[in-house]
Parts: C-alpha cells; structure tokens; sequence
C-alpha cells in the first residue's frame, strides 16, 4: 500500500520552517507557501523560464514553491527563489545577472517577505 505522507525530509523541514516563520514574525506569505508546498506530489509546480520572463520586470523578487525549469530565455535581472532548479535554468539567470537562493535562504534575507512576487 502507498503512502500517503512525505518522505523527502528536507522538504518536511522547509515546510515547517515555513510555518514556525509565519507564526512568529506574523506573515501570511510562508504559511501560503507552505500550503503549496504540502500539495501531493503530482499537483507540484513546475515553472519555464519564458513564463517568469513575460510576468516579471527588472530586479524582481520572485518565489516559485516548486521548480524551476529552463525552457526559454531571461531577458534582464531577477532575484529567483525555488525548492529546485534545473542547471539550465540556474545558467540561464546567472548569465542574466541574476541569482538563485533557496526558499530557506530567502525567508532569512526577507524575513517580512515583501516584495516577493509568486509564480506558480
């Protein structure tokens, strides 16, 4: 028989870092991310790099609860926050002049979480 919990323990400790966050500093962001993230396996977000283009402008901060795909280009600079990136889409940002951070990372730079736009 299946289970039907997460296994992945890295994930089990981002989500409850998640909402210890959203507890504490009284922000509904991580609790929604964490939601998302709680999500069963086949409903998780997967977002194209074309997709992040066309919604996005210069400097954006941008959270993807899931992971980041290469499929398209990056036409100028953001700030990208994932569970995951593939290595295309990780070349691809850096080349643009942007970065990548994980989703633990970015709670402790922006612990207020603003600015943060979501996609996905």
């Amino acid at each position: 028989m299946k289970n039907n919990y997460k296994t992945n323990g890295r994930l089990l400790d981002l989500i409850s870092g998640l909402k210890e966050q959203s507890r504490n500093k009284q922000v509904p962001l991580w609790r929604d991310i964490a939601i998302r993230l709680e999500r069963p396996t086949r409903e998780a977000t997967e977002v194209n790099l074309s997709r992040i283009n066309r919604y996005t402008k210069e400097k954006d901060l941008i959270l993807v609860p899931g992971k980041v795909l290469g499929a398209g280009e990056l036409n100028h600079q953001l700030t990208v926050a994932a569970v995951s990136f593939s290595e295309g889409a990780r070349n691809k940002i850096i080349e643009a002049g942007g970065s990548c951070l994980s989703i633990e990372e970015l709670m402790n730079k922006n612990p207020e979480g603003s600015r943060v736009r979501i996609i996905g």
